[in-house]
C-alpha cells in the first residue's frame, strides 16, 4: 500500500457536508478537533436530520433528538455553526435542488477546504455505501464547481451571495481510495467524545460494533496510521480544484 501524504495546512476556513447526523463523527471529527484547536474555522452542513435513523423511534421524535445530539457532537470538537437542509432521511436524491443548497452554504461561508461524505460505491474495507451518502457526496463535488460560476444559481448572486471559487480541495471522509491523512494522536479522544454525544443513535445500534465509539474509532485511526508513519490518523481522499 502507498503511504498517505499529509493534508495541506495552508487554509483557514472549511465547510463539512454530511448526509445525516453522525456521518462526520464516524469519519472526520478527530481531525476537525485538531483543526479548530489550531484556530481554523469549521462549520457543518447536514442534508437531513437523520429522522429515519433509529429503529423503533418515530421520525417526529427521532429528528429533533438527532439534531440535538449533532449540535452537541459538533460543539465537542469546537464547531458552533451547524445547519440542516431538511432533505428526507433515507431517500435523499441527487439533483439541482441539493446542489443549489450546498452552493449557497459554500458561497456564504467561503471555505478553502470542503470536507465531504463518501460518494463512492463502497467504504474503505469494502462495505457497501448508502444512496444518501453517495448522492450527497456527489452533489458536494458538483456544488464546489457550481459555487465558482457566477451564472449558475444566479438568484443567489442577485440576493447578495457572490460566486466563490476559493475552494482548493475536497477532502472525502471514509473513501476507499484515501490519499492523505491528519495526525490525530492528541485529538482521538475528542473525536470519540464527539461520537459519544449521539447517545440515542448508538443505543439504537444495540450490540453492533459501531456502537462502541472508542473501539471503532481507535481501530480506524490505527489502520490509517499504518500508512502514515504509525501515528493515529484520519484518512481522506483529497481532490484538488
Amino acid at each position: 500500500m502507498v503511504d498517505l501524504q499529509s493534508m495541506p495546512e495552508d487554509w483557514q476556513r472549511a465547510v463539512a457536508v454530511g448526509a445525516h447526523p453522525d456521518d462526520l463523527e464516524y469519519g472526520a471529527a478527530s481531525a476537525v478537533a485538531r483543526w479548530t484547536h489550531e484556530g481554523r474555522r469549521v462549520s457543518y452542513l447536514l442534508a437531513s436530520r437523520g429522522e429515519a435513523g433509529i429503529a423503533g423511534l418515530p421520525p417526529r421524535e427521532c429528528g429533533p433528538t438527532r439534531e440535538r445530539e449533532q449540535r452537541a457532537a459538533a460543539a465537542t470538537v469546537g464547531v458552533d455553526a451547524v445547519e440542516f437542509l431538511d432533505y428526507p432521511d433515507g431517500v435523499i436524491e441527487y439533483g439541482v435542488s441539493l446542489r443549489r443548497d450546498i452552493v449557497a452554504e459554500i458561497r456564504r461561508r467561503r471555505p478553502e477546504l470542503v470536507i465531504s461524505v463518501n460518494h463512492r460505491e463502497t467504504f474503505l474495507g469494502g462495505f457497501q455505501n448508502t444512496a444518501d451518502h453517495r448522492n450527497v457526496g456527489l452533489a458536494t463535488l458538483d456544488a464546489v464547481r457550481d459555487a465558482a460560476n457566477e451564472w449558475v444559481f444566479r438568484e443567489q448572486i442577485d440576493a447578495g451571495l457572490s460566486a466563490w471559487g476559493g475552494v482548493r480541495w475536497v477532502a472525502v471522509a471514509g473513501s476507499p481510495q484515501p490519499t492523505h491523512a491528519v495526525d490525530i494522536g492528541r485529538f482521538l479522544d475528542r473525536g470519540v467524545a464527539s461520537l459519544e454525544q449521539h447517545r440515542a443513535y448508538l443505543a439504537g445500534l444495540g450490540g453492533h460494533p459501531m456502537s462502541d465509539a472508542a473501539a471503532w474509532l481507535t481501530n480506524i485511526a490505527t489502520r490509517a496510521g499504518q500508512r502514515f508513519g504509525g501515528r493515529p490518523a484520519v484518512a481522506f481522499e483529497l481532490i484538488s480544484f
